[in-house]
């Protein structure tokens, strides 16, 4: 059973590296993020994640029937100034703004879902955009990664 601190320092390498990027380059953040940490090399994550999802405490909220999330951390220093959220989701959710910007690590769970028309693996949002975070042709398990916290919802 991992624990909240194992799973947040499993993150904190890939918190450090999304600090580094320049957000304002939606396309060439994500080539880099996928690039320097390709899904295929991120099994020791994953299986965190959905371990600590199995048991329930990850995403313990629930905001539609299909879609359950939870806050792993606050944007700290341990975290190098990002927030970490996890959700579990398929369809849509609620719609919002990133005034900062927004990292997701996305990880397939059934089907052959996309997240924003993107399949498994990184997806960001620039700052200042707006979306309605949606899973398509399956389910998914994101851990998003928001500068200083900073999402505002419709």
């Amino acid at each position: 059973m991992p624990s909240k601190e194992e799973v947040i320092e499993a993150l904190r390498p890939l918190a450090h590296r999304i600090r580094q990027l320049d957000l304002s380059d939606r396309e060439a953040a994500m080539a880099e993020m996928n690039r320097d940490h390709p899904i295929a090399t991120l099994d020791a994550v994953r299986a965190l994640l959905c371990e600590a999802s199995e048991e329930g405490w990850l995403t313990p909220r629930r905001a539609t029937p299909t879609l359950t999330f939870g806050r792993l951390a606050k944007a700290t220093e341990t975290t190098h100034d990002l927030s970490i959220d996890i959700v579990d989701m398929t369809g849509a959710g609620p719609g919002h703004t990133h005034p900062k910007g927004e990292v997701n690590l996305c990880f397939a769970l059934d089907g052959q879902p996309t997240f924003m028309g993107h399949p498994e693996g990184w997806v960001v949002e620039q700052p200042g955009s707006h979306h309605v975070p949606t899973v398509a042709g399956g389910r998914m398990l994101i851990a998003y990664f928001l500068p200083d916290g900073a999402m505002e919802f419709d």
